[in-house]
């Protein structure tokens, strides 16, 4: 009998088509061979209640509740006459809380795993003080908020920073009470012990991503299930969820200050914006010439085999990022942002280009669209070796296990 553990987190693991998706899949199937896991969790997308079962079939219980965002939006604006930030009542319900505690006191659970600080604030009570708790953050989660704020003007400049600064307050009263606070990268972690006391120091670590390389393959079998001519395109490609800040303005940027320029050079080219819930701004890409954007796919790697690249130019971002895990073990040349690569600033592979600048991004992406496809076989070498997701998230295993102080 494995002993019980309590895991945490802010969306349904399943599928895991997102970047947090993903990596909580990942933590879930790694979780269930050492713990008996029980998981609770929000269904923010009607189309994932579906998937409740997959959720079951890899924990011993499960609690779902759904998250309405009209709803929960409502619920953050009380934050601001508490001094909170607003994602906590977005994400507070007292379904999850009473299943919390009940769960803890039934099946006498003493650890838990949180993943996003949303979620820390339901083993923060008085019922939850005996938990050896250990905390993923991913990334800084109130850092985000700060280029909110710096990239927007009038009151939500101000609303945005008023966020960035009570979640960081935030994020330091966790990293206080919980064991252990993990974070995606390096850099991340590095920052983040910047900003907190030297007593806490020490038990900030790094969790980084992993990639599933034998599913994310260029030999691995791949159906399209959209009606998109993408065998016979001339295209590059964007992934990532589309209703994410920095993905939007990611391509919005990247079609006015680049697009524009290439499509000049290549006319028969295109670009194609791969993901869910793209709103109007993104939409209305599509009118420009050579621009597909797609919405939801069933499967984002029939995109990535038939691409000649993958671009992810973010103006904005934390940690590391799926879509170029993902791009580079489909073994796709890449081109990023100085942003977009941290957490890889160390990889030795050819076929990664990082640039900030429109100007050395245009010729890139020309050049790539003008010849024949390159197989970029060392990042996907480099990715096997060093990028699986048991190496990955072995170092959990320790900080689960760590002696109490």
């Amino acid at each position: 009998m494995k002993e019980p553990l309590l895991y945490l987190c802010h969306r349904i693991p399943y599928p895991p088509n997102k970047g947090d998706k993903i990596t909580t899949f990942n933590i879930l199937k790694w979780l269930n061979r050492h713990y008996d896991v029980y998981v609770g969790c929000f269904v923010d997308d009607p189309n994932d209640i579906r998937y409740k079962n997959k959720v079951a079939e890899l924990c011993k219980e499960c609690f779902f509740v759904e998250l309405r965002p009209t709803l929960s939006k409502l619920k953050g604006l009380s934050a601001l006459g508490r001094g909170e930030p607003i994602t906590l009542p977005y994400y507070r319900s007292s379904k999850m809380s009473n299943w919390v505690n009940q769960t803890i006191h039934q099946k006498e659970i003493t650890k838990a795993f949180i993943y996003s600080g949303c979620m820390a604030q339901y083993v923060l009570t008085p019922d939850t003080e005996h938990l050896y708790k250990v905390m993923q953050f991913a990334d800084i989660d109130s850092d985000k908020w700060r280029q909110y704020a710096n990239s927007s003007n009038g009151i939500m400049s101000k609303i945005y920073m008023r966020e960035y600064r009570t979640l960081a307050e935030y994020e330091k009263l966790v990293a206080k009470q919980f064991a252990i606070s993990c974070f995606i990268s390096d850099t991340e972690a590095s920052l983040f012990k910047e900003l907190v006391s030297t007593e806490i120091q020490p038990k900030v670590k790094t969790l980084s991503n992993g990639i599933d390389s034998d599913y994310f393959s260029p030999t691995a079998q791949a159906t399209l299930a959209e009606n998109f001519p993408i065998e016979n395109d001339n295209y590059i490609v964007f992934t990532g969820a589309m209703d994410y800040r920095p993905n939007i303005e990611s391509v919005i940027w990247f079609t006015k200050h680049v697009w524009s320029e290439v499509i000049e050079q290549c006319p028969d080219s295109k670009f194609y914006i791969v993901g869910s819930s793209p709103p109007k701004q993104v939409t209305e890409l599509g009118q420009i010439p050579g621009v597909i954007v797609t919405g939801r796919v069933d499967d984002v790697r029939p995109y990535l085999s038939h691409a000649k690249a993958a671009v992810a130019p973010m103006r904005m971002a934390r940690g590391i990022q799926n879509k170029i895990l993902e791009a580079m073990a489909m073994e796709l040349p890449v081109m990023t942002s100085i942003r977009g690569i941290e957490g890889l600033e160390h990889c030795p592979v050819n076929n990664l280009y990082v640039t900030d600048t429109a100007l050395e991004m245009i010729p890139w992406v020309s050049e790539k669209l003008s010849n024949t496809p390159i197989a970029a076989k060392d990042a996907r070498a480099w990715l096997e070796q060093h990028y699986s997701w048991d190496a990955k998230l072995n170092p959990l295993l320790q900080y689960l296990g760590a002696s109490r102080d």
